[in-house]
Formats: C-alpha cells, sequence, structure tokens
C-alpha cells in the first residue's frame, strides 16, 4: 500500500505530549529479541538526535518567536521520542555490547541503501564506507571477547558475517578528502534524498557516541580503540553530509527532516518483530504525521509553498527493511578493497600520486602502525586466543585478509601491499 504522509489526517501536537510513564518505556530484551530490534532502536535515536539539533540551529537562525515556539513545541515532543527510544535499550547492555549493534546497523543499513540507490555518486560513497564499518564491527568484535569473553556472533545473530574489511589503519584520509558533490533534490528520487539524510544522521549518531563515550571504556586499549574508529566516524559525517543539498531553505530542510521521519518510523512498523517494541513504532509515525503537518503550515505561512514544492513524489519509496547483506557486502569486499578517496572521488591507492594528501596524513597519523588501536586490538587477540575472532560463512574473499594468525595493517594504505 502506498503512503503519502501528507494525506495522512494529524493529530493536535498538544494532544501527543507524553507523561512520565509513558518515558519510561519496557526495554528489548538484550537476546530474547532479534539483533534487528536493537538496530532499528539505535537507527531511531539517531535520527531524534538529528531532528533536535536540527530544529535548535533553525531556532538560532530565525528572529519571529512566534515561529520558534512552534518549533520548541514540536522539538519537546521530538526530545520526548528520543527518551523513549533510549530507554528501549536494555539495562543489563554495556557501552561495548550497544557499540556491535552500533556497527551492525552501520554495516546493514548503508548496504541496504547502496543496493537500492539510483545516484552513482551516492552508491559509491556508501560502498567505500561500508567496507570501513564493517571492519569496525570486526575490530569491536575483537575486543569483546578479549575483555568480556563473549561472542559478537551472539549480538548480530547470523545476519551480519564478522570478518577484516579494509584495515581500519587504513581509513584515516586527510580531511581534503572527506568531501564530495551534493545531490540536486530537484533531479534527485525521493530514496536519494532520503538516503543521503538517514545516513548521515545514521553516522553521526556514532559519532556521538563514540566522542561522548568513548572515554567512558574500562581500560586504555579500548579508549584508544574508540579515539581512533571516531576519527573514522568524523570523515562519514563529513562525506555524507556533503552529499546532502545544501540549497533548500530552512523552511525546506525542516520538512523534509519531518518527511524522513514519518519514512523511517513507517519503515521500522513494518519491519519490527518485537510486539511491544512495534506498538511504539505505530505511536511515533502518528506524532510525526503531526509534527510533519506543523512544518507544512510554517511552509505555507512563510514561503508561500506547499508540499508539492519540495517533496513532489511524496509516496514513501521502497521501505527500508534490515536482513542479511552478506553476498552484496563480499562483493564489494573483493573489489574495492584497496580503495580510498582521493578528492570528490574513490580509487586503488595503487593509483594514488605518491605526493598526494592521503599519504602525508598517513604518515602523520601512524608514525608507528605495529601500535595503531585497531591492528593492536586484533594481535592481542591473537597472542590470547591464538587466532583472530572472526564469524564467517567461508573463508574472507580477499587473499590477503584470509591469515587468522596475523592482522595485515598494510592493504589499502601502502602502494603494492
Amino acid at each position: 500500500m502506498k503512503v503519502n504522509p501528507f494525506l495522512e489526517k494529524p493529530k493536535k501536537l498538544e494532544s501527543i505530549i507524553m507523561d512520565w510513564k509513558d518515558l519510561a518505556p519496557k526495554p528489548y530484551q538484550k537476546f530474547g529479541s532479534s539483533p534487528y530490534t536493537r538496530v532499528r532502536c539505535i537507527l531511531m535515536n539517531g535520527t531524534e538526535y538529528e531532528a533536535v539539533w536540527f530544529s535548535h540551529q533553525f531556532h538560532r537562525n530565525c528572529l519571529d518567536n512566534d515561529l520558534r515556539r512552534k518549533l520548541a513545541l514540536v522539538r519537546r515532543s521530538e526530545q520526548q521520542q528520543q527518551k523513549v527510544i533510549a530507554g528501549l535499550k536494555p539495562l543489563d547492555e554495556n557501552l561495548l555490547e550497544t557499540t556491535i549493534g552500533y556497527e551492525q546497523l552501520a554495516v546493514d543499513l548503508t548496504a541496504f541503501l547502496a543496493q537500492h540507490v539510483k545516484d552513482k555518486h551516492v552508491k559509491e560513497a556508501l560502498d567505500f564506507a561500508l567496507l570501513e564499518d564493517f571492519d569496525h564491527l570486526y575490530r569491536y568484535s575483537n575486543l569483546l571477547e578479549t575483555d568480556m569473553g563473549a561472542k559478537a556472533e551472539d549480538y548480530v545473530g547470523d545476519y551480519t558475517e564478522i570478518t577484516p574489511g579494509r584495515p581500519t589503519i587504513s581509513h584515516h584520509r586527510h580531511p581534503y578528502d572527506s568531501v564530495r558533490q551534493p545531490i540536486n533534490n530537484k533531479k534527485a528520487d525521493s530514496f536519494t534524498k532520503c538516503a543521503v539524510s538517514i545516513i548521515t544522521a545514521a553516522e553521526q549518531q556514532t559519532m556521538n557516541y563514540y566522542m561522548n563515550l568513548g572515554a567512558f571504556y574500562k581500560n586504555q586499549k579500548g579508549r584508544e580503540l574508540y579515539t581512533e574508529i571516531g576519527m573514522v566516524e568524523e570523515q562519514h559525517v563529513s562525506q555524507y553530509g556533503s552529499l546532502i543539498d545544501p540549497n533548500p531553505s530552512w523552511f525546506e530542510m525542516c520538512l523534509m527532516h519531518e518527511y524522513i521521519e514519518c519514512y523511517l518510523y513507517y519503515s521500522m512498523l513494518s519491519d519490527e518483530s518485537d510486539p511491544n517494541v512495534k506498538k511504539i513504532w505505530e505511536r511515533f509515525f502518528e506524532q510525526e504525521i503531526a509534527h510533519l503537518h506543523a512544518s507544512l503550515e510554517n511552509l505555507r505561512k512563510y514561503e508561500k509553498k506547499d508540499w508539492q514544492d519540495v517533496i513532489p513524489e511524496a509516496e514513501f519509496p521502497e521501505l527500508i527493511s534490515f536482513k542479511s547483506n552478506t553476498e552484496y557486502i563480499r562483493k564489494i569486499l573483493r573489489g574495492t578493497v584497496e580503495n580510498t578517496a582521493y578528492r570528490e572521488g574513490y580509487v586503488d591507492v595503487n593509483d594514488v600520486p605518491s605526493t598526494a594528501n592521503f599519504f602525508k596524513y598517513q604518515n602523520k597519523v601512524n608514525t608507528k602502525p605495529n601500535e595503531e588501536a585497531g591492528h593492536v586490538i586484533v594481535e592481542e587477540h591473537i597472542s590470547q586466543f591464538g587466532q583472530d575472532y572472526r564469524f564467517e560463512t567461508k573463508a574472507n574473499p580477499v587473499k590477503e585478509l584470509q591469515d587468522r594468525k596475523s592482522d595485515n595493517n598494510t592493504l589499502g594504505r601502502v602502494k603494492k601491499a
């Protein structure tokens, strides 16, 4: 069934404000619920974070207090939604266990978007960062077993493989190489416009999580891993954020934000297997319809535009669903593992000029490659268990990454590695 949220009847904003009991939901089960329930909660927590901070920036960039009051009312509701979603995390799920969920989200969301987006340049960006988040999952999984004696496969189910991707040490690039050409909203299809904003918010959530909580990890080696991967997430957010069309007005951007939230909650509702969480997605979809129509009222009042001027194809595109992407990821890994970013594009590291910023930056940050945190984590696991931790359906598709007794820290970083 096709859904156009602009044709749905909205509730009054004041009627959707929740009480304290509503803000204390029953958490999902750490192992009893589907791993993708955890993933959906992380995605929507990041979506609400983006919504709140966009609204604050809009608020700080206008003078009309009547408008600011309207923004504040919707923002308060968004904050309540975020508190509910954050409260779905079980009390016994710790920092590192949640991190496994963050990286599973990054892997399977990115793979889904990459397989459905039509824009070639957006697909290239998604495929490129996919291999990096895939490797992050591998590094954190090795830390999980070393520090907790736990296996990441118990958290990701049999949906997501855990094996090396492009080595994390090879992810560190000069900031100049994180900038892309933006899409054109007037030419892009609805799915592409949604995809670039969704992945930006999701990666931003991961970046913020590592920025704020990485320093709370219980030992130094773990703190250093969060620091390193947190820096890569900064690159990903810069890359994805630069794909977003910067031309729309504040009112147009606000409408797009609310539309995407409606689309995401409807997707989560359609995909969810946990009955308790499913009810929350249903309730929040209804609330987002109210937010969307409030934003539409502002667009009509202040810019004399209607929703067709901003989102002419307003029926929801293909809904986001979470499923295993093993074969797709293996194909991308096999074909592009040695790629790096070079200005607005991606090239094989062997074809990058030796004078390029990539090598200059690598020489600055990786002065002692064998002491890089991601490499140390895996080598310590090998030392303790005799081999690295993996959860594979078959051997890694890249020959250089098949050795389980030695971590490769040159592939994608050193020419002819």
